[in-house]
């Protein structure tokens, strides 16, 4: 175990797509979506127990969530918990991770994930990520992991892969491109040529501090400004000064999509983004109309779809064909599968018409 490794998970994010499940109190990834007894939280820490020490891995989230860290991984210091006062998107969480390890660490080669992902294989996973630090390393290299795409997905970004190589199974990046419509996205499973983005980051902590210089010089200047204060009693002022400073801006957009030194570790990892309820649906096992059923439910005539009730109230489902039905404290959901990415809008019209207490 290599004592430069380090973690950053992201898991600030309130997850509105699987809302009523998700909620604003306790957003997806502190909780057991899957009903295995873990959060989507724990088990993505867990996944890198073998890659770096414990110490060497840092939470970034939202300072609403901090008790829920804390309650759901005590094995980890107040130091490795980063609160964030407000949402900026990814690049200012990434940033704060990034300058906050290089303070301690300057030799730090680090592994950014969110916390909402499900690897089935995690043999594969480790070796992938293990590659891809050594890769990073040695070189001057933002590397992601790619997922060998298994359908025409418009929901995730593609990699078109080089045949140039960095090192044996790090692939330069040709271009990146964000959701497609359903007929591009077809051709490029078709061609080959294309992975899924994971989302997954893997870099020297040199390599991007000199990418937020060159591609976000404003947030280098206010988190380079503020490093001093890291581990100090006036870091929390001090970040909340930062944050007041940045704009919001996703990783992708703000630096991998403009750097020339990205690469990607292709791989088949059993992945899933669980970015949607849709995406649950097609993750989890079926039954023989090919529902799947989490609760107290009996269906008749109803196939393709996802019921989840988290009551013992019990649901009774009459000839639905491909559509999503959870029920979830005060708020029951019927959405046609196809129709799932209007949540997001559902959400305004329920925050404007019926109040916070059902967001």
């Amino acid at each position: 175990m290599n004592k430069h490794y380090y973690v950053i998970v992201m898991a600030g994010g309130i997850g509105t797509r699987f809302w009523p499940f998700s909620r604003v109190e306790r957003p997806k990834q502190f909780q057991d979506i899957l009903g295995i007894g873990q959060t989507l939280l724990q088990m993505t820490v867990k996944r890198f127990r073998k890659i770096c020490p414990i110490s060497n891995i840092y939470v970034v989230t939202n300072q609403t969530y901090g008790a829920l860290v804390r309650e759901q991984l005590p094995e980890l210091s107040e130091e490795q918990i980063l609160l964030e006062p407000f949402m900026r998107n990814t690049a200012p969480c990434v940033a704060y991770g990034a300058y906050k390890i290089a303070k301690k660490d300057p030799q730090a080669v680090i592994v950014v994930a969110p916390s909402d992902h499900v690897i089935l294989h995690q043999d594969k996973f480790e070796e992938a990520i293990t590659t891809a630090l050594r890769a990073a390393q040695k070189h001057d290299a933002i590397i992601t992991l790619g997922i060998t795409p298994t359908r025409a997905d418009t929901g995730y970004g593609y990699i078109n892969i080089e045949e140039q190589l960095l090192v044996e199974d790090v692939y330069k990046v040709r271009t990146f491109t964000e959701k497609p419509n359903a007929e591009i996205a077809q051709a490029f499973l078709d061609s080959g040529d294309y992975v899924w983005n994971a989302g997954i980051f893997i870099w020297h902590n040199r390599t991007i501090l000199q990418a937020f210089r060159r591609h976000l010089p404003e947030i280098h200047e206010v988190f380079e400004t503020i490093t001093p204060k890291f581990y100090t009693e006036e870091e929390a002022q001090a970040v909340y000064w930062a944050y007041e400073r940045c704009r919001s801006v996703s990783i992708d957009y703000g630096i991998m999509e403009h750097a020339d030194n990205t690469y990607v570790v292709p791989c088949n990892l059993g992945w899933s983004d669980l970015g949607t309820w849709k995406s649950l649906y097609e993750y989890l096992p079926h039954d023989t109309n090919n529902n799947v059923l989490s609760g107290n439910i009996i269906t008749y005539d109803t196939f393709n779809s996802l019921i989840k009730s988290s009551s013992e109230r019990l649901l009774v489902v009459q000839g639905m064909n491909n559509y999503i039905i959870v029920e979830h404290e005060n708020v029951l959901l019927i959405c046609h599968k196809d129709s799932e990415q209007q949540i997001k809008y559902i959400l305004d019209d329920v925050r404007e018409q019926k109040g916070a207490e059902f967001l």
